[in-house]
């Protein structure tokens, strides 16, 4: 096992001057799971692939336990790659897969055996042994593929989207045996997803990338309560945090047809930054309906009904939404409601902001006010 760093570690294509990866500083603790989670083309799976010697570091290093491998061939990393394509032999038995890397290793049949035993028990693969790929399960393979990785008893695990060939409910169960799996054998762990709810339920930390530049990186919970920027703010959480852009005024921050009164902290930024607009964010669990019948007014113009929850979707007149990817657009609003008592559509609905709740950015630059 091995820490890792990424130390000014850029990423060049020929051709493209805009880097893939753009100087990412990043340390990963000995044993730690860490998650790579960002849109398409934010240089998550990149930044991967430089770690495990299949792209060039252009700029900057990577070190694996304090060692420079920036210009070591995998081979000589210590590292164990699990793809979503499981890249698994056809014409090879489970076993034979699972033990191949040490077949060339030298390591004896014997030896062999007993480590690739180990892992199938560790992974309910017994059964399967004998059989080859193509007769097992999306969710088999995937098995087989991390069995194959852990009987390399290797310094660090590097994934990549390794459950987005499997249908939904194998991937919550499978995401689930993986966090398990890796707290049980303390093994160096980046995961790279572009599904942010693999991010939050799997890593001890998170780190989020966008157009090749890390953005943040922290617990799932400090992501979620304190998002650096809009751009987090908006992309962890799911139903997305509602973001819209506010003119403030001496009583707070206007949002539809009431002011949202700012807290101190944020209060004092706006004012020290001489700001007349923000970006006010609201997720949709922090608003109630209102009792008074006084509060922001909502028509519902969808509604989802999930059981335990609703979520009820409507436009906020004059408001102007922000879109994290860069655009201003008709977003609609989003609320969380009580799953048994949905309004309906086309229902006028009140709603009171549940204020210490809020979140304030920098309309300009999309940094975080206040604390």
């Amino acid at each position: 096992m091995a820490e890792v760093e990424f130390v000014e570690a850029t990423r060049l294509y020929p051709g493209n001057p805009i880097p893939a990866v753009n100087r990412l500083n990043l340390e990963v603790a000995d044993g730690e799971f860490v998650v790579l989670v960002g849109p398409s083309g934010s240089g998550k799976s990149t930044a991967l692939r430089m770690l495990a010697g299949l792209e060039d570091v252009d700029l900057g290093e990577i070190r694996i336990g304090g060692t420079d491998v920036s210009r070591k061939p995998p081979k000589d990393r210590d590292i164990a790659m699990v793809f979503q394509n499981y890249a698994l032999y056809p014409h090879m038995s489970v076993a034979e897969n699972m033990g191949f890397a040490l077949k060339l290793k030298g390591v004896s049949k014997e030896d062999r055996a007993a480590k690739v035993l180990a892992a199938a028990k560790m992974l309910d693969l017994e059964p399967y042994l004998d059989r080859k790929p193509k007769a097992l399960s999306g969710g088999q393979r995937q098995r087989v593929a991390m069995g194959r990785a852990i009987v390399r008893e290797p310094s660090v695990f590097l994934m990549d989207e390794p459950l987005s060939n499997l249908d939904a409910k194998l991937r919550v169960e499978t995401r689930a045996n993986i966090a398990a799996l890796q707290a049980r054998l303390g093994t160096t762990t980046i995961y790279v997803t572009h599904d942010q709810v693999e991010a939050m339920t799997m890593g001890d930390r998170v780190a989020v990338l966008k157009d090749g530049v890390l953005q943040q990186v922290d617990t799932p919970r400090n992501l979620y309560d304190r998002p650096g920027n809009a751009f987090v703010a908006g992309f962890i959480g799911s139903p997305a945090m509602n973001l819209v852009k506010a003119p403030v005024t001496d009583e707070g921050a206007q949002l539809g047809n009431i002011v949202v009164p700012l807290k101190p902290d944020v209060a004092a930024a706006v004012r020290a930054g001489g700001l007349k607009e923000i970006i006010l964010g609201v997720r949709p669990e922090s608003f109630h309906a209102s009792e008074s019948g006084e509060g922001l007014r909502l028509t519902a113009s969808l509604v989802e009904e999930l059981g335990a929850d609703a979520f009820v979707y409507g436009e906020l007149p004059g408001a102007q939404v922000h879109d994290v990817e860069g655009g201003e657009g008709h977003k609609p609003f989003t609320v969380r409601f009580d799953g048994r008592v949905p309004p309906k559509i086309g229902t006028d609905i009140t709603l009171e902001v549940r204020t210490d709740e809020t979140h304030a950015f920098n309309a300009d630059t999309g940094e975080r006010l206040g604390d």
